[in-house]
């Protein structure tokens, strides 16, 4: 198994039998122990008044940033983030690169286990992407 250690409790495997998805910046399985969970609902890709940019670059960024800053108010780290489930409006293979491009900047090299799920809309109609986490909190 190909085992990318972001903290002691924590595994995320990428079994040699399974695709190997680390370019597409997910890994298959996410392993925690000893932790509590945390659930982050979804963050859209707003603005701190609830405006949204018309641009899908823009929301996939401040949907990142975003869940930053929940990740923040909990005491978390990236490397904490076990799950991430990413809602994209019309997706295409364009807006999956711009979505992985702003994961990277908050996530970095930490991968962990995701689902993209392509959807005809979301909550209000000019949100274009949604992404929710679960977050292994320690102590």
């Amino acid at each position: 198994m190909n085992d990318q250690n972001s903290r002691a409790d924590l595994q995320l495997l990428n079994p040699q039998a399974l695709y190997d998805p680390s370019a597409n910046a997910y890994s298959q399985i996410a392993v925690t122990g000893g932790t509590r969970l945390a659930f982050i609902s979804g963050q859209g890709g707003d603005n701190s008044d609830g405006s949204f940019s018309p641009d899908f670059a823009v929301q996939a960024e401040r949907a990142f940033r975003n869940l930053g800053l929940a990740l923040e108010a909990l005491g978390a780290q990236t490397h904490d983030v076990v799950k991430i489930t990413v809602m994209i409006v019309q997706h295409d293979m364009q807006k999956l690169k711009i979505m992985q491009a702003a994961q990277r900047g908050l996530l970095g090299a930490h991968h962990p286990a995701a689902t993209l799920i392509p959807v005809p809309c979301l909550a209000l109609p000019q949100m274009q992407i949604e992404v929710e986490a679960i977050v292994a909190l320690t102590g």
